[in-house]
């Protein structure tokens, strides 16, 4: 029986000269999968499926330097005296909300330029973003970052000594934050899919879903975190943003649904408008 989750002895991998690190080739992973699933939407939504690879091209791009940037302006103190290292990506250490902030700009100025239709594009894309999420996490269980508290649960995770913050040295498992953001962002998929087959929202409205579903997962994993971070009122400083973009997701998602029921309703009253003149007239 499973009594808890053995963390990789390494984060790199040796290719003869070569060093292959695991947190970026689990990331360069989630791009992949990410771009071919965002190709096959475009062309089940009748565009161009080379797009994907065009928008990804700009999106993971600006992607990497928004999270990059995000991660260093919310950690700052880390870096104080040794800023080279902010520059050290491979290291670990990316805000997917920056990420996310800096990846659309890049899409919309994609779609400006390409002539696309951004309400389309934005739903295409998002359901693709989690998937990259899901997968690119796991990079976070190879540099053995980003863990929970403390937990005797079975699926716990093993952490070396190393990795510990100097508090918990006599604790040898943790919860697997990583694994928990991944089986979230595995719902979300699925949860923007058949919100989608519904069809209660707005064409563009998809996104804003996704920010709202992944905040609310993300919020819970940043409760049982224990690795430093800035704190704003002694809450962590990702609590309060990532609680303020759910409120208004949440708010933005609920107008949009009163939009489309309007917009469906007026539909309803010209086509029984017609009917009713067509019986007249006859």
């Amino acid at each position: 029986m499973l009594s808890s989750i053995p963390s990789p002895s390494t984060g790199s991998f040796d290719l003869g000269p070569f060093t292959l690190r695991a947190y970026g080739l689990m990331i360069a992973l989630g791009v992949i999968a990410a771009v071919w699933f965002m190709a096959k939407r475009f062309q089940q939504d009748g565009m161009n499926p080379d797009h994907a690879s065009g928008i990804a091209m700009w999106l993971v791009t600006a992607g990497l330097v928004g999270a990059r940037a995000y991660h260093v302006a919310t950690d700052w103190r880390r870096f104080e005296g040794n800023w080279i290292n902010a520059i050290k990506i491979w290291e670990g250490g990316l805000g997917i909300l920056g990420g996310l902030i800096f990846g659309v700009g890049a899409a919309i100025m994609y779609c400006h330029q390409k002539d696309l239709d951004l309400r389309r594009v934005l739903d295409a894309i998002a359901p693709t973003v989690p998937l990259a999420q899901l997968i690119g996490r796991w990079g976070n269980y190879f540099n053995q970052e980003l863990f929970g508290r403390p937990t005797n649960l079975p699926w716990g995770i093993e952490i070396d000594a190393r990795h510990r913050p100097v508090t918990y040295q006599e604790d040898a498992t943790f919860h697997p934050t990583f694994l928990y953001e991944s089986i979230w962002n595995l719902l979300v998929i699925f949860a923007l899919l058949k919100i989608e087959r519904k069809k209660k929202l707005p064409t563009g409205f998809l996104l804003i879903a996704y920010f709202g579903l992944y905040s609310i997962g993300r919020l819970c994993v940043e409760a049982i975190r224990i690795d430093e971070a800035t704190q704003l009122g002694g809450i962590r400083i990702n609590i309060w943003i990532f609680g303020i973009v759910a409120i208004a997701s949440i708010t933005a998602i609920c107008a949009g649904i009163r939009t489309n029921q309007d917009e469906k309703q007026k539909i309803t009253d010209a086509e029984t408008e017609l009917h009713v003149e067509g019986t007249r007239e006859k």
